[in-house]
């Protein structure tokens, strides 16, 4: 073995000393193009300096707002709050991806492999579902390595983790069209029993809605000795879809029946501001943005980059956003008031003592309603208040929790949230206004919206875009 390394350093030497192309310049290493893309549904945020904090006295008396000047640099945000629609495309997302694990799963047990009833969408048993990597004639190398190496053993947390599924068949949701029992039998257990069923009507059983991702705690790494460092890849796994509950446990003594039944996922609410969601799961949704734009962009082969993540903003950069461009307003519109010189309404909240309506919404508007901000960005005030990255402490901004596990943190628990909401007076949705709620926590009036780091825009010929 100590030979065989001796003779590949001489290799290499002799290999890069002749077959190099640099003529010995320091001329870097060579990638390819970059190709950076404006991310849809988003706004270009410019960085800057701004005075964060009251501009104006602190009447509440809340002492929680101390001025500085921060500097963030430059990123992308949601011009609208995550709606119903978006945050449906992550559920079924899951569902569909839980659904085939199952399938492949039970294919498996049972001995059944892919055959010929998967062409053009039509399956012939459970077996069109199998894993899409068992038969060792179509694996590449690479693959075969993997298969041998970690796919075929899995993990302690997930025993099939990196299987590939067969996504090209699609999954059957009429009961008349069910292949075979397998089928069946996987399809039953995603839906709520026979005897939990109501008006005849079987729904899908949302607590095995679960999305699992990793990420590594960066805080925690700088934190750590040199030479003492473990692993810092942590692993979550959370219940995705909202507590549409939340409409009752808020409002104990109101009528908001119709909101917990309809407002997530009927059609008439798509385009409203998701709700019911908490911090972990806002994070979760991030996470799984990211993973399924990289997902598509693999797919193609077009050898473009994969994109920087999905996140939710800091606090700093959430109030940059809010103010628009506008160096000391009170509100994103810049003015101190909440109604324009017509006597019209600039955002959705409670204008009246215990007269929700008195704006013309009882509850949330499309999340495209009123007018933008000076950066295009909808509802930065009012409708929903938003969730930030940033852990609450009424002494300063930015609070990072120490990342101590022997140590309880109480304050990281506390997550900032912005903007205001539907049900809060005008104070609220003033852009320095600050607030928390707890990150396991889910309300209906807290939504969330995403951001992205700007890595620098689409240059074509002499043009940038």
């Amino acid at each position: 073995m100590k030979k065989f390394i001796a003779f590949a350093s001489v290799l290499a030497l002799l290999t890069s000393c002749g077959g190099s192309s640099d003529k010995g310049e320091l001329v870097g290493v060579k990638g390819k193009k970059w190709h950076p893309e404006k991310p849809y549904g988003m706004a270009l945020v410019p960085g800057g300096a701004f005075i964060m904090g009251k501009s104006d006295d602190d009447l509440a008396n809340v002492q929680d707002a101390p001025t500085k000047t921060v500097t963030v640099r430059s990123f992308y945000m949601d011009e609208t709050e995550i709606t119903n629609s978006e945050y449906r495309q992550f559920v079924e997302w899951v569902k569909d991806s839980i659904t085939r694990v199952r399938l492949a799963i039970l294919a498996d047990e049972v001995g059944q492999t892919a055959g010929s009833g998967g062409k053009g969408g039509k399956t012939g048993s459970i077996g069109d579902f199998a894993f899409n990597d068992t038969d060792p004639a179509k694996m590449t190398p690479y693959d075969k390595y993997m298969y041998e190496n970690y796919y075929s053993v899995g993990t302690d947390d997930d025993p099939y983790a990196g299987r590939k599924l067969n996504k090209k068949v699609k999954l059957i949701k009429e009961t008349s069209k069910y292949p075979d029992e397998y089928y069946s039998e996987v399809m039953d257990t995603m839906y709520l029993p026979v005897a939990e069923s109501f008006n005849g009507l079987r729904t899908i059983d949302v607590r095995k809605l679960k999305f699992r991702y990793s990420y590594m705690d960066i805080q925690a790494a700088a934190k750590a000795k040199v030479g003492k460092r473990s692993s810092f890849i942590k692993t979550e796994q959370v219940q995705i879809y909202p507590d549409t509950t939340v409409w009752i446990k808020d409002f104990a003594y109101s009528y908001n029946e119709p909101m917990h039944n309809d407002y997530f996922w009927h059609q008439a609410y798509g385009d409203y501001p998701v709700v019911g969601v908490s911090w972990k799961q806002s994070k979760a949704f991030c996470a799984w943005r990211t993973l399924n734009k990289n997902a598509y962009i693999k797919s193609k082969k077009k050898k473009k980059d994969l994109i920087n993540t999905f996140r939710l903003p800091t606090e700093a950069e959430w109030e940059y956003a809010a103010r628009g461009g506008l160096e000391s307003g009170a509100f994103p519109w810049g003015g101190p008031y909440a109604k324009n010189d017509r006597g019209c309404f600039l955002a959705n909240f409670k204008p009246n003592r215990g007269d929700y309506a008195a704006d013309q919404a009882l509850y949330t508007v499309e999340a495209k309603s009123y007018e933008p901000n000076g950066y295009n960005l909808y509802n930065m005030a009012g409708n929903v208040a938003e969730w930030t990255d940033s852990s609450y402490d009424a002494a300063s901004y930015e609070y990072v929790s120490s990342m101590n596990p022997n140590v309880p943190d109480t304050k990281n628990m506390r997550k900032v949230v912005r903007g205001g909401s539907w049900k809060d007076v005008s104070y609220f949705l003033q852009v320095s206004t600050r607030d928390f709620e707890y990150a396991d926590t889910a309300r209906s009036y807290v939504g969330f919206r995403t951001v992205q780091d700007y890595m620098g825009t689409q240059v074509t010929g002499n043009t940038r875009k």
